[in-house]
């Protein structure tokens, strides 16, 4: 099985910024791409952020020119770096990785951290 662990979530004014963390531990083996989403109260889940294994990354327009993804394959962790937070990021903050096994991916999804951006 995989873990996936999220941390650096918190409050923030508007402007601020947050990394936030995810620490993936497990079988870890044949992890492909890691995703960053986020759900607002009321409204459905959406794709932020994605970091193939090859360090290719997309962004959702909302994020573009303000958030970063990065992993670190040494540490197995993926990273979101937000910055230019605005009131209509706060939502909760999931990663996600894809795990290629005999063909087929496997999703693997964390619990979950809480951004707050007051205006």
């Amino acid at each position: 099985q995989v873990q996936l662990v999220e941390s650096g979530g918190g409050l923030v004014q508007a402007g601020g910024s947050l990394r936030l963390s995810c620490a993936v531990s497990g079988i870890i083996s044949r992890i492909t791409a890691m995703y960053w989403h986020r759900q607002a109260p009321g409204k459905q889940r959406e794709l932020v952020a994605t970091i193939t294994s090859s360090g290719s990354t997309d962004y959702a327009a909302s994020a573009k020119g303000r958030f970063t993804i990065s992993r670190d394959n040494v540490q197995n962790t993926v990273y979101l770096q937000m910055n230019n937070l605005k009131p209509e990021d706060t939502a909760v903050y999931y990663c996600h990785v894809d795990r290629l096994l005999y063909g087929v991916i496997h999703n693997y999804w964390g619990q979950g951290t809480q951004v707050t951006v007051s205006s």
